[in-house]
């Protein structure tokens, strides 16, 4: 069964919300070249302040929707590239981290991806990288 692809983007500024949009599309087409089907309910988006707060409500919002959909199918939260959750790396790796304890894995548009890890630590390994 295909994956489901949860997609996600945060923008800070008005005057960048244009950037935003294209990121989507993008993550829509990649979800489409890779044969992912995509959730219903996103893009899931937080935008101004909340884009830099270490709480993001659309965030909060896609883990629980993953979470519900994880007995189903495989799930994935898709950004256009790492920077998109976070450009502190500590920071990015706390949201990844509540990816894979909702059962899922993130990748990027750029075909980077933490599936082995989430996979591993799902299965009760340990990895450390």
């Amino acid at each position: 069964m295909a994956p489901l692809a949860f997609v996600y983007d945060r923008c800070a500024s008005r005057s960048a919300r244009r950037q935003l949009e294209m990121r989507l599309m993008g993550c829509h087409a990649h979800a489409d070249r890779m044969g992912w089907v995509l959730a219903a309910g996103g893009p899931w988006r937080d935008l101004g302040a909340e884009a830099l707060a270490p709480h993001r409500p659309a965030l909060g919002d896609l883990v629980a929707a993953m979470r519900a959909e994880t007995c189903r199918r495989p799930v994935l939260l898709l950004v256009h590239d790492w920077g998109r959750l976070a450009t502190d790396d500590t920071h990015r790796q706390r949201l990844q981290q509540r990816i894979v304890e909702a059962g899922g894995w993130t990748a990027t548009t750029f075909g980077e991806s933490d599936e082995p890890a989430a996979r591993a630590i799902a299965a009760g390994g340990r990895h450390d990288g």
